[in-house]
């Protein structure tokens, strides 16, 4: 494909999007959950059995049959015909007791003098976690809590995908962000930096093991912008030009099965296109759900651009969406952004007031 020139004709997000996301899913590894925490699982995890197995105590006291203490007191104690077993949280509860009581509620001549709720400070069987309970999802990042619940169920290893996203700097400061960011999608990150000349950015684009390669940098019309050349040289140019603002000179293709995302520079348009592009390809390829989208309300008309899909970044202001901008949005502005909105080439903006969808950061 030929490079484009500033002239040219942009293509759609959508259509961009849809010969993008062309990329299969790389294969399922299996791994220690412990290691698996922010990543993409491969598979629903199930809980093979129910937690607890048998009753258990949830706190420290004395174990009784719950029926035999009801209404007792200091005014009418219970004397119990043998010493309640005294149990710590997490011990199983003896045959014929299903109630924990407190540990002031035997007096020193052994009297019972409270009750409780029978049942009370017990785990029955299953109360925790029931046989067949999915514990985590396919699709999903694997969370702090969810291995948890999985390491108490006796569950040691998981399957998960996680692609290798290469980083390639081309100068500027928004790689390191876009870095973060691919992290926190669950994927593993390398990077690397080079000149802007563009046989070092072709010789660059060559990651053995990359399931993906990000360009940050290169992509304009300047006289060392060589990006979407580098990349016509070394692979295919699928793209130079998305109808995206900010964004518009990003662009995409591949070489051999890897695809290849060419971000702008300016930390506004690099954020952009990850939120447009990268981020559904970084999905695509660890087979995960897109992050769910927050609804909020606009404090302020936001207004957009027709036959463009625009980015617009938006803040927090009294319990409201307040847009912040989008295309050539100042850094001190920027940094403030809690999301942003995807508004569809077709619309001219939403009026304030609207309840409208937002990306999450």
């Amino acid at each position: 494909m030929s490079i484009r020139s500033a002239t040219s004709a942009l293509m759609p997000l959508d259509d961009a999007l849809a010969q993008l996301l062309v990329a299969e899913p790389v294969s399922a590894i299996v791994v220690p959950v412990g290691d698996a925490i922010g990543s993409v699982l491969a598979a629903d995890v199930v809980a093979p059995a129910d937690l607890p197995t048998h009753p258990r105590a949830l706190r420290d006291g004395w174990a009784v049959a719950g029926s035999t203490v009801t209404g007792a007191s200091a005014y009418a104690p219970v004397t119990p015909l043998s010493p309640p077993p005294w149990l710590d949280a997490g011990d199983a509860m003896p045959p014929g007791t299903d109630t924990i009581l407190p540990p002031d509620a035997i007096d020193t001549d052994g009297d019972i003098v409270a009750d409780a709720a029978p049942g009370g400070g017990v785990s029955g069987i299953g109360q925790e976690i029931a046989r067949g309970d999915v514990l985590a999802r396919y699709g999903e990042q694997l969370t702090p809590l969810g291995a948890l619940a999985l390491g108490a169920s006796g569950i040691d290893t998981v399957a998960v995908r996680v692609p290798h996203v290469h980083i390639l700097d081309i100068g500027g400061h928004s790689a390191s962000t876009i870095a973060a960011l691919a992290k926190k999608a669950g994927v593993r990150v390398t990077s690397s930096r080079c000149s802007r000349e563009r046989e070092s950015i072709a010789d660059a684009l060559l990651v053995p093991g990359a399931d993906a390669v990000f360009v940050v940098g290169g992509t304009g019309f300047g006289r060392n912008d060589h990006s979407a050349e580098a990349l016509a040289r070394r692979g295919r140019l699928g793209a130079h030009g998305i109808a995206l603002r900010p964004g518009d000179s990003a662009g995409f293709g591949s070489i051999g099965s890897v695809p290849v995302l060419l971000l702008p520079g300016r930390p506004d348009a690099a954020l952009a296109t990850f939120l447009a592009l990268g981020r559904p390809l970084l999905s695509r390829l660890s087979g995960a759900s897109l992050p769910g989208k927050a609804k909020g309300r606009l404090a302020r008309k936001m207004s957009s651009t027709i036959g463009m899909s625009d980015i617009v970044f938006i803040g927090l202001k009294n319990e409201r969406v307040e847009p912040l901008g989008g295309a050539d949005l100042p850094l001190r502005r920027l940094i403030h952004a809690w999301g942003a909105v995807l508004v569809p080439p077709e619309r001219e903006g939403y009026p304030e007031g609207e309840w409208i969808e937002v990306m999450p950061l």
